[in-house]
């Protein structure tokens, strides 16, 4: 029961996420009318970038850093729950509006598809499920960040951390493609980070069965790392006496 009620809380905890949702799937609905050529807008990849590296981002601000902040976190550690618990239906409650979320998407997207002819809907399930992959390890790494990160600022400090690494990783690239620094920077970048580059190689056809689920496998093997240290770190921080 207290895995429902978290679960369900979680899913429910601000008016705002309602908003987003909405927001998102207007988004879908507005972008079919712009005018562009046929093959032009690859819809899965749309999918992948704004629902799946996005989406989780403003989902999952606060999601711990708020109560600690607020001193909720010690009326929630009073029941009986451990903190691997707590942590992981606070995830799934994530993971679960990212589940209907993208389902609902890309039944959006393959709708308006059939009524316009506007873009491409190629690969479309396997982009959904690539979509939700990467959905996960953004959700991991951000909700394990808020535990150390006051209220909803593990979001943003998350979303600025990316745009840095972007800016460097466009530096290298441009000016040393075949450096040292360029290949090492990349190589972090695939194995440390969530998986945007595997995953998106799925999408896009580039990998066959088995080169698929290396690459799903590793995902999931990298969430479930991000989601460990959130357990560590929250072990660590359930019990504190005062608010931040």
């Amino acid at each position: 029961m207290a895995a429902y009620a978290l679960i369900i809380e979680t899913c429910l905890r601000k008016a705002s996420i309602r908003i987003v949702h909405v927001s998102w799937f207007a988004i879908y609905a507005l972008i079919f009318l712009f005018p562009f050529e046929p093959e032009m807008w690859q819809w899965g990849a749309f999918l992948f970038g704004w629902s799946g590296c996005l989406l989780p981002l403003l989902l999952s601000e606060g999601i711990f850093g708020d109560d600690i902040a607020s001193g909720r976190i010690r009326l929630l550690a009073t029941k009986p729950i451990r903190p691997m618990q707590f942590y992981l239906y606070r995830f799934l409650g994530l993971s679960l509006q990212g589940a209907i979320h993208i389902s609902a998407a890309a039944a959006l997207i393959f709708a308006l598809h059939g009524l316009t002819g506007r873009g491409s809907v190629d690969r479309l399930g396997l982009w959904a499920v690539a979509t939700w992959l990467v959905f996960n390890a953004w959700t991991a790494l951000s909700t394990s960040l808020s535990v150390v990160v006051k209220r909803a600022h593990n979001s943003m400090l998350l979303f600025a951390a990316t745009g840095m690494v972007l800016f460097m990783l466009s530096f290298l690239t441009s000016f040393f493609p075949n450096g040292v620094a360029t290949v090492l920077f990349l190589r972090v970048l695939r194995y440390t980070c969530p998986s945007v580059e595997l995953l998106s190689e799925i999408g896009l056809g580039r990998c066959r069965l088995a080169g698929g689920l290396g690459n799903a496998g590793y995902s999931l093997m990298l969430t479930a790392v991000y989601c460990a240290i959130g357990v560590v770190l929250l072990s660590k921080r359930e019990f504190k006496g005062a608010t931040d």
